[in-house]
């Protein structure tokens, strides 16, 4: 069986679902998007007239844009709405809309909270739901990080990233990605804070097998030093209810022009937005000569392209 018939139907939860094959497939296929936007090939023929559930608890600007434009690429009508317009505000079950969006639409894209909403939509649909951000994983994005990574470096091995910031989805999904193609990956993080334990696990048998390293230390400068990429986030997200002490924590670990040049000098700078700036990282970082986020934002809506067009039957 071809890889592209492996993924017909198949829910996007979390990259841990996925082989290397698989998701160096959809990177292909999403690079392939950007060099030609509406190639004519078996990827796409089917999919006009397809429709698109699009669910968000939370705010969002890239995640809905970026989604909306690649399902109207590929011909497909996408319709958004937020549980508060729903009959889930008035205490309907998931299992009976997820019955029911199952029977109109080809496909659901939720942004959610809980991972367990995610997995009980995909529960009770057959058609495929794709995770636009939980509080587990954010796994669009981190697939937008390597084809971003892939275009400014030229490669996806003997490359080390650092990652700085709050350790929750977009920390988690870089976790995985990284150590599935073998990026060295260090978390630096103040002491008391971790990953989940659960993807810590799998990366770092992951990092074994690709015979790459997964690090997180309290250390900002140590972290940096040597790193071809520097990935700063906010340090508190949607959801978080500990704001300020998140902020006095991580106080220390701002991306400002003195700690980024503790890494190498040609590194790139990566921010998956939206930004904080004078928080996680200064102006003339984000706006500098290095940074990358422009484009890491635009590939997101060429990797959701490709994973719409590759799991929607």
């Amino acid at each position: 069986m071809q890889v592209k018939d492996q993924l017909k139907g198949r829910d996007f939860l979390t990259l841990m679902d996925f082989s290397i094959e698989e998701l160096t497939y959809i990177l292909d296929l999403a690079q392939n998007f950007k060099k030609n936007k509406n190639p004519m090939d078996d990827s796409i023929k089917d999919l006009p007239l397809r429709t698109i559930a699009m669910i968000f608890e939370k705010q969002s600007t890239r995640t809905r844009f970026s989604f909306q434009v690649a399902a109207a690429q590929l011909g497909m009508q996408s319709f958004f709405a937020t549980p508060d317009s729903m009959q889930l505000s008035r205490g309907e079950p998931i299992k009976d809309t997820a019955r029911v969006l199952d029977r109109y639409c080809d496909g659901l894209v939720l942004r959610t909270f809980s991972q367990k909403t995610l997995e009980q939509y995909a529960l009770n649909m057959k058609n495929p739901v794709i995770n636009a951000l939980s509080d587990l994983t954010h796994p669009c994005q981190g697939l937008a990080d390597l084809l971003t990574i892939k275009e400014h470096t030229g490669r996806l091995h003997n490359l080390n990233l650092t990652y700085v910031g709050d350790p929750w989805n977009v920390c988690h999904s870089l976790m995985i990605a990284c150590s599935l193609f073998g990026i060295n990956i260090s978390i630096a993080i103040p002491k008391g804070w971790s990953p989940d334990e659960t993807i810590i696990d799998f990366s770092t048998k992951s990092a074994q097998k690709q015979e790459s390293s997964l690090q997180i230390t309290s250390n900002l400068k140590d972290a940096l030093k040597e790193a071809d990429i520097v990935y700063t986030n906010t340090f508190h997200s949607m959801g978080h209810k500990d704001i300020e002490e998140r902020k006095k924590a991580f106080k220390l670990y701002q991306i400002n022009k003195k700690t980024l040049s503790y890494a190498k000098e040609a590194a790139i700078f990566m921010h998956c937005l939206p930004g904080y700036r004078g928080e996680e990282m200064t102006d003339e970082v984000i706006e500098g000569s290095q940074s990358v986020v422009l484009d890491q934002a635009e590939n997101r809506m060429y990797i959701e392209k490709a994973i719409l067009s590759s799991c929607v039957k």
